[in-house]
């Protein structure tokens, strides 16, 4: 598995020039950063991290994998990437990993959180027939995973929960609960030293859902069963959190 120490002083330089980097990238193109901080910290830290060990600005939310011996990322995102110049933040107001945005789409996002902070309501207690049901979907929400995390407190449903961002990223903050870390950076030797039980419910996250979105397909072909994902991410997921 590789580690990153982030208190280096080679870490803290990287990440200076990044910050400034991502500066830089606001002021060029017209955009501003999400008010919500913590995904941008964790994106500029991924972007830090990635600079570091591949010496390439690769967004830190796709897997960067081994190409005929040269690390390459999943649908060549560089950041600024392509797709969220020309397509992501002209139709959606944000790129994918979310640290650029447009003003329009940071104010009402601003809207948002206020109203989420005030009527965001917990889950609701679940039978076991839901905790069944639920716990072998596709693709889950953040409410929908905080109830199945509190089912399983209550013996009710059983799955590994299984976070698949960085070293770095999981020592920032991750899910309450979550099992094993398995990054992409290191993930087949990770998942193996992970001894995974392949017959049995594994959910996965990651920042915003694009790793553990591309791990989720490539699982099945190693003989894993039952795969689920949090669609969007630790960011969409307003539950406990640890450092």
């Amino acid at each position: 598995m590789i580690k990153i120490d982030m208190n280096s002083p080679e870490f803290l330089e990287r990440m200076e020039k990044t910050i400034k980097f991502t500066d830089k990238v606001c002021a060029s193109q017209g955009w501003v950063y999400n008010p919500q901080e913590e995904v941008n910290e964790g994106v500029q830290m991924g972007l830090a991290r990635n600079k570091m060990m591949y010496n390439k600005l690769f967004c830190p939310c796709f897997m960067v994998e081994e190409v005929d011996g040269k690390a390459q990322s999943v649908d060549n995102r560089t950041c600024p990437c392509k797709p969220a110049i020309e397509k992501e933040i002209p139709e959606t107001g944000a790129c994918h990993c979310g640290i650029f945005c447009t003003p329009e789409f940071a104010a009402t996002k601003r809207i948002e959180l206020g109203m989420e902070e005030v009527a965001h309501t917990h889950s609701r207690g679940l039978t076991k027939d839901e905790c069944e049901q639920l716990v072998n979907q596709v693709e889950l929400d953040g409410d929908e995973l905080i109830a199945l995390l509190e089912a399983r407190e209550l013996g009710m449903v059983e799955f590994t929960l299984v976070d698949v961002r960085e070293d770095m990223e999981w020592k920032m903050g991750h899910i309450k609960g979550a099992d094993k870390l398995v990054p992409t950076s290191s993930f087949y030797q990770a998942i193996e030293e992970a001894e995974l039980n392949k017959e049995k419910n594994i959910i996965l996250y990651c920042h915003v859902g694009s790793r553990s979105a591309h791990v989720a397909r490539i699982m099945p072909d190693m003989g894993y069963t039952k795969i689920g994902n949090l669609t969007h991410g630790i960011v969409s997921f307003n539950g406990e959190k640890e450092r």
